[in-house]
């Protein structure tokens, strides 16, 4: 089975969704799965991971109701205020839905500091007794925060979105790579190949600006904790679905068989415990 780890719906709100901006009007539009299809059936994709992108139960309600209709939508990374009183009684009651598979908080809009506060760590603790892995979406300034968190909970499956969003566009390598390299060491951590090119420069970007960075990811982590996500409509700011697909097709084509069914959907069901 294929599959697109890592894509977005919504509804486009102007209030809710102040993050898109001026700058990025291709993306201040709804889009919901049957904007998304056509692009995974050319690709012979066969299911797609929706991940949240807004702060709110509503929206995992969103999510999850979509994939309850869309029998692609393979499963939800959804959000839960891991920070809440309340926390293990709001992941026992989403975890009765079969489509709820992860767990992630836009953590890059928050302090440098934020992953290690005790509200937020007492959240994550919670999150390995419903076997759910928790996406880490942060800039680099905020690895070593990961890199504690992970090492503070060994049980805990973590998934780092969009390779912590390096500054591709700057060509800029370091610290980040000794810091991607610590934190692979820890084996309860994989990495999402995704949101690379919307760190690159959007409107001139080439492959082989992005290739060092998928270098460094891939001697890191290894062929089992990899996984190809889309990171679309997002991606749009930058490329085209085809664009994304054939970034990373055209990397790994002398990549063993096994070695691209498990970076093209063999991990991602592992991980968010997907049906094949």
């Amino acid at each position: 089975m294929k599959i697109d780890s890592h894509q977005h719906f919504w509804k486009y709100n102007p209030q809710r969704d102040a993050w898109i901006d001026e700058s990025m009007k291709v993306i201040q539009a709804d889009f919901f799965p049957p904007d998304l299809e056509s692009h995974l059936w050319q690709h012979k994709i066969d299911g797609c991971i929706a991940v949240q992108a807004d702060q709110s139960e509503e929206e995992t309600e969103f999510l999850l109701e979509l994939a309850s209709q869309y029998s692609f939508v393979k499963g939800v990374v959804g959000w839960v205020d891991l920070r809440a009183a309340n926390v293990e009684e709001r992941l026992e009651y989403y975890s009765q839905n079969s489509y709820f598979k992860g767990v992630r908080h836009i953590v890059q809009a928050e302090k440098e500091d934020f992953l290690l506060s005790a509200d937020f760590q007492k959240g994550i603790s919670t999150l390995s007794q419903f076997k759910l892995p928790y996406d880490i979406l942060i800039f680099p300034n905020q690895l070593e925060s990961a890199i504690q968190t992970v090492n503070q909970f060994p049980n805990q499956e973590f998934v780092l979105d969009h390779i912590a969003k390096p500054y591709i566009k700057n060509q800029s390598l370091h610290p980040w790579k000794s810091l991607i390299q610590e934190l692979a060491k820890a084996s309860n951590v994989s990495c999402k190949i995704s949101g690379l090119i919307t760190e690159a420069d959007l409107k001139n970007w080439e492959a082989r600006q992005i290739e060092p960075y998928l270098d460094v990811v891939f001697n890191a982590f290894g062929e089992d904790r990899v996984l190809f996500g889309s990171d679309w409509p997002v991606c749009l700011l930058a490329g085209s679905y085809d664009e994304v697909v054939g970034l990373v097709s055209n990397y790994t084509a002398d990549f063993s068989s096994k070695a691209k069914n498990k970076l093209f959907g063999a991990n991602a069901a592992r991980i968010y415990n997907i049906t094949v």
